[in-house]
């Protein structure tokens, strides 16, 4: 049996918040204290009705539904959209225990704006996960406050890896993270896009082209999973000498990938640094 998960509460339990939130309910981990959530609306909330152990707040009938939620719990992940993090910071600073350990879910929000809100004590650790982690396949980036201990990263890692995997990182790294992991995902379904219309270009219908590119890609990524392979050998495998394989990758080699793949990082990792100037 897994050790129990200590009372969570999920304020803004959007798409990553509540990516996580049903990742611990589908894991039968039993959480002592129970899991709050809390939405905006009633229509949102109501999404999570009915999950076991999940308590779900419509802020627009419960105003003091964050406060609450704060004040009960031993994890609070802040889920709500990047500019309303202060307020809502400044809200719950009054009420968290004494052990809380408040997670940030939010996009380019700082260790230190946590602090500035929060007070130099408070133990916090910036997440970046991605979208994946909807279906269990995510990679999630932490990175920890000064005032966080090693148990604290170690029961906030156990979270997330229900969710996927973790790198843990220093806070310096994250947007460099999240131009891997983060955008990764939009890099493959542009890749998938692509053969699809090399396909249709070949004479293949939408469907069969679809079909073909997409799970060839799911196959892939499987393989590599179960064989425990690097890619690199998978791919010399696929790629018999003086074949049609090798033609193909001397083009996409011929076409500079590794530069273009450091020149779509360093351009997301760019923008990442203007936003962080407010710009």
């Amino acid at each position: 049996m897994h050790e129990a998960l200590p009372s969570l509460a999920f304020l803004g339990a959007g798409s990553m918040g509540g990516a996580i939130l049903h990742g611990v309910v589908a894991s039968g981990i039993p959480v002592d204290g129970g899991i709050i959530a809390t939405n905006r609306t009633a229509e949102k909330a109501a999404t999570l009705q009915g999950l076991e152990n999940v308590t779900a707040v419509a802020l627009e009938s419960e105003p003091n539904g964050n406060t609450d939620a704060a004040a009960s719990a031993r994890v609070i992940l802040v889920g709500v959209k990047p500019y309303m993090v202060p307020d809502l910071l400044r809200e719950i600073a009054p009420v968290l225990r004494d052990d809380a350990i408040v997670v940030s879910l939010a996009a380019g929000v700082t260790l230190a704006t946590f602090a500035e809100n929060l007070g130099e004590g408070a133990r916090v650790i910036r997440s970046m996960p991605n979208t994946p982690s909807t279906v269990g396949k995510g990679v999630t980036g932490l990175a920890a406050g000064g005032a966080v201990t090693a148990d604290d990263v170690a029961l906030v890692r156990r979270l997330f890896e229900l969710v996927g995997a973790v790198v843990e990182v220093p806070e310096e790294k994250i947007d460099a993270l999240s131009t891997i992991s983060g955008s990764g995902p939009a890099y493959v379904f542009l890749l998938i896009e692509e053969l699809t219309k090399a396909a249709i270009a070949k004479g293949f219908d939408e469907t069969d082209a679809r079909l073909m590119a997409e799970q060839t890609f799911i196959g892939a990524t499987a393989l590599l999973a179960a064989s425990g392979e690097e890619p690199a050998e998978l791919r010399r495998r696929v790629t018999s000498p003086k074949g049609t394989t090798e033609r193909a990758i001397a083009v996409l080699q011929d076409a500079n990938l590794d530069d273009v793949f450091t020149r779509a990082t360093d351009a997301a990792l760019a923008r990442a640094k203007e936003m962080a100037a407010g710009k």
